[in-house]
């Protein structure tokens, strides 16, 4: 089977969105009567804190100072829950992020910026107040709806219910709240279809997955990407898959995943003394990594798939459903930093959490969805946010750094060095995860042995190329170089 991707996703720089706590703004009119919580409460906190659509559009010019010409946002549908996975209404952007109208706004917005927007489905389930369940809840088994869940018997307990007498139908987890579809029904899977080519044909450029693999249906699955490629050829369908995906990632489901193994890896090597190794992520061990084994998860990572999937894969350091990275390296700033310049340099497409830029930290669900601080600009990490700029000023200048191909050079003790190469045009990444400076030699003749002179496009230092390579080159402890060669 023939694999194609979106040209766009190899060349993109997303920023993830939690839409209620990125930023409020004044121009959206507040629905009469209603009751924010102040803006900066605790996450932890119920309730919610009035981030909007037109917020995010207030702040696109930020957003492009950073570097970003793609969003991916959490979900923006009508729902009871600040984070909007309990969907009430899939074809109604919530009232309180400024509804249908204000995603237009932001649609046109970004556009006209060339940005791209990719919004979060949740197509596992529904939620309690989702029309067709409500319809079960009003009428039993009376209602025509009654098949579009798992019922198992009668009454319904979707608030009552306790150990002796548990909820009686699918959900996700088992959560009430949370109304597992029943996905084989004809009805069930021609609403969800639609609503998929519904919002790629209104202009939204992509889907981000909910929990995919709860959906155990290929041909789901292809038909959802069947009607949205057909909505838009480079429409970008990614899924939150925490492991390798190779199923589903042939060319006939999703173009990537979320790439949650590129963050384990990473703070594996880069946090090998502040690791939180006793913090899960989604379940999985973070594991303190030497070079050599930190080299080899990074080849695996990048051969798992077809290399056009590797260019489209989402790669990620933290999100909603982890606890921010400065969390779990506990505040271990260089270790952030050198992770920022490996998802900067390596193949895929990077992807920043919001805030995490300006030094943002929290643990796990919720408290990593703290409200954005713009009211105390003065507390943020303006040098943080200078590195960031820098970094993703670094992949947006050099196509290489993008699409290149890559070969691990070298990983010995504390360091780390790989090539990639576009068109004749080299770029050598070293880094170096110890305390104490180094100079290595690299076996840069393996590249055909170009002849041009090495020059620092990120720290500093000039090399020509000799008989084993590159020899001496110098890295900071804690920091990286990388060297340009140019064509010919």
């Amino acid at each position: 089977m023939s694999i194609s991707t979106p040209e766009w996703v190899r060349h993109a720089l997303f920023y993830q969105i939690f839409p209620d706590r990125f930023a409020r703004t004044s121009r959206t009119r507040p629905i009469s009567g209603t009751t924010l919580k102040p803006w900066g409460t605790a996450p932890e906190a119920q309730g919610f804190q009035g981030g909007d659509l037109r917020g995010i559009v207030d702040k696109l010019d930020y957003l492009q100072e950073l570097g970003v010409n793609a969003l991916y946002l959490n979900p923006i549908f009508a729902s009871a829950a600040n984070h909007r996975y309990h969907t009430f209404d899939f074809f109604q952007i919530d009232p309180l992020l400024g509804g249908n109208d204000a995603f237009r706004e932001l649609l046109d917005a970004a556009h006209l910026r060339g940005m791209r927007v990719v919004i979060d489905g949740v197509f596992n389930h529904a939620s309690r107040g989702f029309w067709a369940f409500h319809h079960i809840l009003e009428c039993g088994g009376d209602s025509p709806y009654v098949d579009w869940f798992l019922v198992q018997d009668w009454p319904l307990r979707p608030y009552q219910h306790d150990d002796k007498h548990p909820i009686n139908y699918a959900a996700w987890w088992d959560i009430a709240a949370l109304p597992k579809f029943n996905i084989k029904n004809p009805g069930v899977r021609e609403y969800l279809l639609d609503v998929a080519r519904h919002w790629i044909e209104f202009g939204a450029d992509g889907w981000r997955l909910d929990v995919p693999e709860e959906i155990a249906d290929p041909a789901f699955w292809q038909d959802f990407r069947r009607v949205t490629k057909r909505a838009n050829p480079q429409t970008y369908l990614t899924g939150e898959i925490w492991h390798t995906a190779a199923e589903w990632l042939q060319g006939d489901r999703f173009d990537g995943v979320m790439n949650y193994i590129f963050s384990r890896t990473a703070l594996g090597f880069f946090a090998q003394e502040t690791l939180q190794t006793d913090y899960r992520p989604g379940g999985f061990d973070l594991e303190i990594l030497d070079a050599p084994t930190f080299a080899a998860r990074i080849e695996a990572m990048l051969a798992a798939n077809p290399w056009e999937i590797t260019l489209s894969q989402l790669n990620l350091l933290d999100s909603h459903d982890t606890a921010r990275t400065l969390w779990m390296v506990q505040g271990d700033e260089s270790a952030l930093r050198l992770a920022v310049l490996l998802q900067m340099t390596l193949p895929g497409a990077p992807c920043v959490y919001y805030g995490s830029e300006i030094g943002m930290t929290g643990g796990h669900d919720p408290g990593c969805r703290g409200a954005f601080p713009w009211q105390r600009e003065a507390e943020w990490n303006h040098a943080l946010l200078a590195f960031y700029r820098q970094a993703t000023g670094l992949r947006h200048r050099y196509p290489a750094l993008r699409t290149g191909s890559f070969e691990t050079l070298y990983a010995q003790n504390d360091l780390y060095a790989f090539v990639r190469e576009l068109a004749g045009e080299l770029f050598v990444v070293v880094m170096n995860a110890g305390k104490k400076a180094a100079q290595v030699d690299l076996p840069v003749e393996k590249l055909a042995r170009p002849t041009g002179l090495f020059e620092a496009v990120w720290g500093k230092g000039s090399y020509r190329v000799g008989p084993d390579g590159l020899s001496a080159v110098e890295v900071p402890a804690r920091e990286a170089v990388v060297l340009r060669c140019a064509p010919g």
